[in-house]
Formats: structure tokens, C-alpha cells, sequence
């Protein structure tokens, strides 16, 4: 066990979409807590995301309102701001969108960036 503790911060963009998924995923916040869990204990779950410039991994969800397994399930975005920072970007699930652009994943986390 380490002493470093991780941060997690849910940016704005994955706050919002949580309120949204919410209202029709009611197990959603259950659903993401053991990949919040791997986060915190220094684990990068998923696959990194290529052509963003910064490390950002996907991770696939069991969506337990729905029977579809992971598939069919959320997809967490994360990026490593540091090595004790993880920023979370967004999550979205697969029923109702394909993916997140390259672009949209670099512009989300330039955006946080600012000063």
C-alpha cells in the first residue's frame, strides 16, 4: 500500500452527463464506482486512447440497468494529468453514442487547462 493518495476530479462535462444518464441508468453511480476504486489505488484500467497527445485511457462499464454487458455499457474517459491527478472527462454510453472525437477529448481537458 502507498502512501501517495490519488485525486480524482470529475470535470464538468462528466458531472453533467452523470445527471443525464441518471434519470434513465438509476445504478449508474454504482456501476462506476469500482473503476473510481482502480483509480484511487494507482490502477489505469482500460485501453488508452491514441491521437489526443496526452495519456488518456477508455474504460467499458457493465451497465446493470440494461443486459447487455460491457458491450452495450458505459464508457469512462479518463486522463492522467499527473501521477497522483486523474481528471475524468466524460462518460457516455455505447446505446447512444459511438465515441467521443479525438478532438472533443482534447478540447475538454485544453479547457481545464486554462488559467
Amino acid at each position: 500500500m502507498s502512501d501517495s493518495s490519488i485525486t480524482i476530479i470529475a470535470l464538468p462535462a462528466l458531472t453533467r452527463n452523470i445527471r443525464t444518464l441518471k434519470k434513465k441508468y438509476r445504478s449508474i453511480l454504482e456501476d462506476i464506482q469500482p473503476v473510481i476504486n482502480q483509480l484511487e489505488n494507482g490502477e489505469t484500467p482500460g485501453d488508452q486512447v491514441s491521437g489526443i497527445g496526452y495519456p488518456v485511457f477508455k474504460v467499458r462499464i457493465k451497465n446493470t440497468d440494461v443486459q447487455k454487458g460491457k458491450s452495450g455499457g458505459y464508457r469512462l474517459i479518463y486522463y492522467l494529468k499527473t501521477t497522483t491527478s486523474i481528471l475524468l472527462l466524460t462518460l457516455y454510453t455505447k446505446s447512444d453514442q459511438d465515441d467521443v472525437s479525438a478532438e472533443d477529448l482534447r478540447s475538454i481537458i485544453e479547457d481545464y487547462d486554462q488559467p
